[in-house]
């Protein structure tokens, strides 16, 4: 048996006081005359003894009456298990990613699981704490209670593995200690299944709240479907988790003005579009009436005046007109020069460099590629039949191309195509491997096949590049290949174009890399930041001679509307909106777990495991101990004579 307070047990030094009080008790008698006491000693003898066991018996109920209480006052208690003895240390995950939006029992799932926590968890007891993008280690639910209460939601999702390494590293090094590991999430499904692995010193549990939403809706991006000279059609993608849903709102806004409205029917994926003037600065949002996750429902995005990307190509002897023909004047503005009439001044104003089948590219002309290409832009290289391997290879080491190293005069196709290249990342519908093979009579041998975008059948390279270098393997005028003719020659060129001026995207997402290019001139020592409603962030750039890359990823952390500024003057306006992935309201049957301690309440499972170290507390006996003796105390008063 061991006591909670111990120390009250010295108060059993006390007992002496009312032993004393009988043994020393002075009683005053009083004289009473009376004529013969003869007759009186039998009864005084009587008296006297039965005097001295009422006595002791009073003195013993008193003490054992105040032993009882002494003793309750410590509490008293005997462990259920050898478990009580043990160090304890808790470790909580609170997963308070979006998809903790849904409602439970008790508001939202997030919500629910932080009042368990504080309502559970004795004030003062040492427990850590982590999330997302918190961590509170060796800590108490009394000094991190506000930061619970406003605990917000968080765009950083850690994957499951991620999450459980995390938690085993805050516990300490203490191997007497008994170690639990409590996850508490909605446990959405990823892409790769929930792991929680054997661990024969960490006790790991799973409280999985239970969520009541049964659809949710997503507006997941918008883009440009169409467009001419009057109008622009905006298309809105949707998607929906869940049961199917009809007469879906959605508003279009620039700023807090409403622009249009519509609706749709939604069972898994739908669209809807807005057609709006074209050429119109606008700061859109998008918004839809749904509820399910609240965070998804609005969707930021900007439209700005868009410039022309220059291209500049440089001949010799051969046609561009097919280059002409791929950079329209609605998108590009094309100029055309043969070198022997070039303006090497005209180079630096330039945005995309096509070399055109020149047969030597002369020291100048290399020099201007080299700064051109330093200061952040594209060229594109197409080499004759004819031409000086030496002056070429110069020019491709200071632009980080594979060198030529050999001629071939034979027939080649070309048959495979990297779709994961960031050159057509995303710009097919399907990865077809079955095509009319585009052929070339004759060209060139790279020194390596790396960063090639198509390939030949024998798995040697015919078009590489990497980060705005670009070049060919051969000549593709129509007597040396039929390419020219090929379906894939547009989105190659047409690529090589768009990404030659990093024009802002309608919209970036938090927590994926982004390179945004701001056209401006600034100073050796200004410096560029973001500004929002509410705060602002200076984010990672670099400086070019007549633009700026802003990196974000990290930062910003709240999605919304932001200006880009240089000081106090308003350079551009760019839109940030959450990842979408937290959409999903399909979970994990972690019952299907096997080995794990699974719940549904944070509480359950903390009182549950405080059970396995609990204790039989004995108080309550030594009270009604106490109770009877009293009560035996006052029966041998009253009858005992």
């Amino acid at each position: 048996m061991q006591f909670k307070h111990p120390e009250l047990l010295y108060a059993l030094f006390l007992l002496i006081i009312p032993i004393l009080i009988h043994l020393f008790q002075l009683r005053r008698f009083q004289k009473v005359e009376f004529t013969n006491v003869k007759f009186l000693k039998a009864v005084k003898l009587q008296t006297r003894k039965s005097s001295q066991i009422k006595k002791w018996l009073t003195l013993l109920t008193r003490l054992l009456l105040l032993t009882s209480v002494i003793i309750a006052f410590a509490q008293p208690f005997i462990s259920k298990t050898d478990k009580f003895n043990q160090k304890q240390e808790t470790v909580i995950y609170l997963d308070n990613s979006f998809s903790m939006e849904a409602k439970g029992r008790n508001g939202s799932l997030l919500n629910e699981a932080i009042q368990d926590l504080i309502n559970t968890v004795p004030e003062d007891e040492k427990i850590s704490v982590y999330t997302n993008d918190k961590l509170f280690t060796d800590t108490s639910i009394k000094a991190i209670k506000k930061d619970l209460i406003n605990l917000p939601y968080s765009n950083n999702q850690i994957n499951y593995g991620a999450v459980i390494l995390k938690g085993k590293q805050m516990f300490s090094n203490d191997g007497s200690a008994e170690k639990n590991l409590i996850l508490v999430s909605d446990f959405q499904q990823k892409s790769k299944p929930l792991d929680t692995g054997v661990d024969s010193i960490i006790g790991i549990s799973l409280v999985q709240p239970i969520s009541n939403l049964i659809a949710n809706v997503s507006i997941d991006s918008i883009y440009i479907a169409d467009s001419n000279a009057e109008t622009l059609d905006l298309n809105v993608r949707l998607t929906s988790y869940g049961d199917p849903i009809d007469n879906i709102s959605i508003s279009l806004f620039d700023n807090d003005e409403l622009l249009a409205k519509n609706s749709v029917n939604i069972e898994n994926e739908t669209e809807a579009t807005f057609t709006i003037t074209n050429n119109t600065e606008i700061n859109g949002k998008l918004v839809i009436e749904d509820a399910g996750l609240q965070y998804d429902n609005v969707l930021y995005f900007n439209i700005g005046k868009k410039p022309k990307i220059k291209v500049l190509v440089i001949n010799e002897n051969s046609s561009d007109d097919f280059l002409n023909r791929i950079f329209t004047d609605d998108e590009f503005e094309f100029n055309s020069f043969n070198i022997n009439a070039l303006n090497f001044n005209l180079i630096k104003d330039q945005d995309l460099i096509i070399i055109n089948e020149l047969e030597s590219i002369s020291s100048a002309l290399i020099s201007a590629l080299d700064a051109f290409k330093t200061d952040g832009r594209s060229v594109l290289i197409i080499p004759s039949n004819n031409i000086s391997l030496n002056t070429y290879n110069q020019l491709f080491k200071k632009l980080n191309l594979s060198l030529f190293v050999d001629k071939i005069n034979s027939t080649k196709r070309i048959t495979t195509i990297n779709y994961d290249h960031p050159l057509l990342l995303n710009s097919f519908y399907t990865r077809v491997t079955n095509f009319q093979y585009p052929r070339v009579d004759f060209s060139f041998k790279f020194a390596s096949n790396i960063n090639g975008v198509l390939s030949y059948d024998d798995g040697s390279t015919f078009f590489q590049g990497i980060n705005g270098s670009y070049v060919f393997a051969s000549a593709i005028n129509s007597d040396n290949s039929n390419f020219q003719n090929s379906p894939l020659i547009v989105p190659v060129l047409y690529n090589i174009g768009l990404q030659s001026l990093k024009l802002p995207k309608l919209f970036y997402t938090i927590g994926a890399p982004n390179s945004i290019a701001i056209e401006t001139n600034i100073g050796q020592d200004d410096i560029l930041s973001l500004h929002s409603n509410d705060a602002s962030v200076i984010p990672p750039q670099k400086t070019f001679s007549k633009y700026v890359i802003l990196e974000t990823q990290e930062f910003p952390t709240d999605d919304g509307l932001y200006s880009i500024k240089n000081d106090d003057e308003n350079l551009q306006n760019i839109s940030f909106n959450y990842d979408r992935t937290e959409s999903n309201i399909n979970y994990i049957n972690i019952n299907a777990l096997d080995n794990i301690s699974i719940d549904n309440s944070l509480s359950k499972t903390i009182n549950t495991i405080k059970s396995n170290a609990n204790v039989n507390a004995l108080w309550k006996w030594f009270v009604i101990f106490a109770l009877v003796f009293l009560i035996i105390e006052i029966l041998i008063l009253k009858y005992l004579k």
